[in-house]
């Protein structure tokens, strides 16, 4: 079976300027992704699903971003990201539940995001209660039909799995950014499926470099010019059932970022 090509975009208030990219290349799903979650309401549900019919995509997940502040680096990335800082993980959990509420209204099968700088410690004092959010959060999903997927990056696959496990319901998955797990350092994405490949559910097709100190993450790349093995990660997603979808990201915009899509769907179509 041949896997299908998607794209992820941002959600905003217009929602024409949310869809004109994926009009442009011509896939046939996408990662509809929004950190505004004051914006989403039953209006823009209505919106998004016209946009939808007319230029013939589906969602595959709805990428539920939060409000506040969100420091993609080292030093404030673990006090700033996700669920995991205590100081706002109530008001983040309600918007992500808002999130899972809108991707019921526009057809989306699961809700992903990233939950942050998961504790590798499993005893560390903030760990249990992330936890018990993260079980209330699962079984909000549930009870919608819904699963909720883990974008990869700030935390170890070992981290991870055992995460997916203390929570224990069966609607958990991962969304695997094999980019992610190279900028942040934690893991080569190959070898990450040894530990936790049963539970990929999504794919974002991206590239990217190591840190080169440690306060950074390392850069993103076009896709081939990185260090993401994706013919040896497609044979192993593949023999482990993957069955899609591959969702390209390209974290720059304008031409630029245009370019490089094209770019990576032709250095995809051979490998789905």
């Amino acid at each position: 079976m041949k896997l299908q090509l998607g794209l992820i975009v941002g959600l905003s208030e217009n929602v024409v300027d949310s869809f004109q990219l994926l009009a442009q290349v011509g896939v046939p799903t996408c990662h509809l992704a929004c950190w505004q979650p004051a914006i989403l309401n039953e209006s823009l549900a209505k919106k998004v699903l016209a946009a939808q019919r007319e230029i013939h995509v589906t969602p595959s997940t709805f990428w539920a971003g939060h409000s506040g502040a969100a420091v993609w680096n080292f030093l404030q990335g673990p006090a700033t990201i996700g669920l995991v800082p205590p100081a706002t993980r109530a008001a983040r959990l309600s918007e992500l539940k808002r999130g899972a509420d809108f991707a019921t209204s526009i057809g989306a099968p699961s809700i992903t995001t990233h939950v942050g700088f998961i504790p590798e410690d499993p005893n560390d004092p903030n760990y249990a209660p992330l936890i018990e959010t993260l079980k209330d959060l699962a079984q909000y999903c549930r009870q919608r039909d819904l699963a909720f997927m883990f974008e990869t990056g700030q935390e170890t696959p070992v981290t991870l799995l055992r995460t997916i496990e203390d929570i224990g319901t069966d609607n958990l998955g991962i969304n695997l950014d094999p980019a992610n797990l190279i900028l942040y350092g934690k893991a080569n994405p190959v070898d990450a499926l040894d530990v936790f490949g049963k539970y990929v559910l999504g794919m974002h097709a991206k590239d990217g470099h190591y840190p080169t100190n440690g306060r950074e993450l390392g850069q993103e790349a076009s896709l081939g010019e990185g260090r993401v093995d994706f013919k040896t990660l497609f044979l192993k997603l593949k023999a482990l059932g993957f069955k899609g979808p591959v969702t390209i990201e390209r974290e720059i915009s304008g031409e630029q970022q245009i370019a490089d899509i094209k770019k990576a769907m032709q250095v995809l179509e051979p490998l789905l």
